[in-house]
C-alpha cells in the first residue's frame, strides 16, 4: 500500500494547489451530514506520506497520552503550511472553519488520514455537559434507561429533561442512538454499523479485537465517541476498558 501510494504522490501533489484551496468544496454546500470530497481526502495523504518520505516524521499535532485513539493525531496543517507542502487548508477542515478534524491514525505502521466529524462531536459534548449537571444535582445519579450492553445503556430524556440528539452514522447514515456507562460518560453505539460490516467480511475477528477498525477500514471516517467493541457470542459488544 505504502509503494503504492508513493507512485501516485507525484502524480497528486501536481494539483494539489487546486484541490486543497478549497474553492471547489464552499463551506455552504457542505451540509450537517454530507461527506467532503474523496479527492481532498486524496490529496492530504498525499501530502502527509511525502512529508515522511522527506523528513522520516508525521505532521501531528501533540495530543495527551490519554486522549481516546480516534481522536489522538490532528493533522498539523499549519507545519504543513509553513514547510511549503501545501498553500491553504482544505475548506473542510476544522482549521478552516469546516466541519472535520483531519486526523492520522496506524501513525507507527501505516499512517492514514481519516476524518472526524466534529458536528457529531459537539453534540455529544453537549450530551455529556447535561448528563454530568444532572448527575451534580441529584448525588450522582445517571439518567440511564435500558440496557444495551452489559454496562451501557440508553440515555432517559424524559428523565434528563431534554430532547434527543439527531444524529446519524457516517457509515451506514442511520440513526445513532446515545447510550451512557455507570460513571455518567456518554457515547454513541456503532453496534449496528458494525454488525452490517461483519456480514460482509470472509474472515472471523478474533474475540478480543477492537471491532472498531472494521468501520475505519471501510470508510474515510473515524467512530466519534464509540467504545471499543468485541465479539460476543457472535455478535458485536461494547466492551467497558
Amino acid at each position: 500500500m505504502r509503494r503504492i501510494r508513493s507512485a501516485a504522490a507525484a502524480i497528486i501533489m501536481l494539483v494539489m494547489a487546486v484541490t486543497l484551496s478549497g474553492c471547489l468544496y464552499p463551506k455552504d454546500k457542505l451540509g450537517q451530514f454530507q461527506k467532503p470530497p474523496k479527492d481532498a481526502i486524496m490529496n492530504v495523504q498525499a501530502v502527509i506520506d511525502q512529508f515522511q518520505k522527506d523528513t522520516g516524521l508525521l505532521p501531528m499535532q501533540n495530543s495527551e497520552a490519554d486522549t481516546p485513539i480516534y481522536e489522538k493525531f490532528k493533522v498539523d496543517f499549519d507545519k504543513l503550511q509553513r514547510m511549503g507542502y501545501i498553500s491553504s487548508v482544505p475548506e473542510t477542515a476544522y482549521e478552516k472553519g469546516g466541519s472535520y478534524y483531519y486526523l492520522i491514525i496506524n501513525e507507527e505502521t501505516d499512517p492514514t488520514v481519516k476524518l472526524m466529524n466534529l458536528v457529531i462531536y459537539q453534540q455529544m459534548n453537549d450530551l455529556q455537559a447535561s448528563i454530568k449537571a444532572y448527575s451534580d444535582a441529584h448525588s450522582g445519579k445517571v439518567p440511564a434507561g435500558a440496557e444495551l450492553y452489559p454496562g451501557f445503556s440508553t440515555i432517559d430524556f424524559k428523565t434528563l429533561g431534554g430532547k434527543e440528539p439527531d444524529m446519524h452514522s457516517m457509515f451506514s447514515g442511520s440513526t445513532l442512538t446515545p447510550m451512557v456507562d455507570a460513571n455518567g460518560m456518554v457515547y454513541l453505539d456503532y453496534g449496528p454499523d458494525i454488525m452490517q460490516l461483519l456480514a460482509k467480511e470472509t474472515k472471523k475477528p478474533a474475540d478480543n479485537e477492537d471491532l472498531r477498525v472494521v468501520l475505519v477500514n471501510n470508510s474515510d471516517f473515524v467512530p466519534v465517541k464509540s467504545p471499543v467493541y468485541q465479539l460476543v457470542n457472535g455478535d458485536p459488544q461494547a466492551v467497558s476498558k
